[in-house]
């Protein structure tokens, strides 16, 4: 869904329906529903001392980093000083409202409705997306799990894999529908950026001086309770739910040493790390290298 982030108090002011007219210094063409999220940036202290301003909101709850509403964004009008002076003389609530200067723009709301659960959310700037879990898993269904080499999609991992193989870009992998785990993690990564749920990325891996099998996951907290978001492990492609990271971490670990090693193994060389964002084109080696320098999980 499309999102503004607004600050406060003026986010709220919408929610409350004090406020239907957003000011920019930009233009948009996009017209539709619209989701309104108060950032987290602390209210101005202009704001704060403006007591017209701070009256209109009745000392209402403000939810700052959550999405509060919904409305249809309807028109983008143009700021002339016969349009600022009109409003300033015949809606003055609104141009209380607003930052209106010739040269900026009034983005005109309507059929604004309050959420009844307010969506936790980083925020972002412009107009941005917002998708929930299982919108990403549905984003995510045309991508097949393989490799790019010289162009063409393929799924072999041989020789030409650790010799060829780049990391890829989020956009990447979305135009070309095509990514191993790695890929398909910084896919995840992405699509997930713009949510607050303590988003952690890891790497599993079984040292056997041969093939060294990894699988990379992503996973996240929401509600007090652990989610680990699969897609490019096909037999457990889903959202899987637990109690506490150590039984999501615990039940990714046996089904690895299960279904990807046989059950032949030895627990020494079998290391889980989590890992930061790495570098976008690096190669299998520096792929393992930014995992190995991130922190074990005992």
């Amino acid at each position: 869904m499309k999102v503004l982030s607004i600050t406060e108090p003026y986010a709220t002011l919408i929610k409350e329906k004090k406020k239907f007219i957003e000011t920019r210094s930009w233009k948009t063409s996009y017209r539709g529903e619209l989701y309104i999220h108060a950032s987290i940036t602390k209210i101005a202290k202009k704001n704060l001392e403006n007591y017209e301003l701070m009256t209109l909101i009745n000392n209402k709850k403000m939810n700052f980093g959550y999405i509060i509403c919904k409305c249809t964004l309807i028109d983008c009008v143009y700021m002339t000083e016969g349009y600022i002076n009109n409003l300033k003389e015949n809606n003055y609530q609104e141009y209380l409202c607003g930052e209106y200067k010739i040269g900026r723009y009034a983005w005109i709301l309507a059929d604004i409705t309050p959420l009844e659960n307010p969506i936790k959310a980083k925020g972002n700037l412009s107009i941005w997306n917002y998708y929930n879990e299982n919108e990403i898993i549905n984003l995510m269904k045309n991508i097949d799990y393989g490799w790019i080499n010289n162009k063409k999609k393929t799924y072999l991992f041989d020789e030409t894999f650790i010799n060829n193989y780049k990391l890829q870009t989020p956009q990447e992998t979305i135009n070309n529908q095509i990514g191993i785990c790695w890929d398909q993690v910084e896919l995840e990564r992405y699509y997930f950026r713009v949510n607050d749920w303590n988003i952690k990325t890891y790497f599993i891996v079984h040292y056997d001086n041969d093939k060294c099998p990894t699988h990379t996951f992503l996973t996240y907290k929401k509600n007090d309770k652990f989610y680990w978001f699969e897609h490019s492990w096909e037999r457990f492609r889903g959202i899987h739910e637990y109690n506490t990271e150590k039984d999501l971490l615990l039940d990714i670990k046996n089904k690895f040493i299960n279904y990807e090693l046989n059950n032949i193994y030895q627990s020494k060389n079998l290391v889980l790390y989590e890992y930061k964002k790495p570098k976008y084109h690096i190669s299998v080696q520096e792929f393992y290298n930014h995992c190995e320098n991130g922190k074990i999980i005992k």
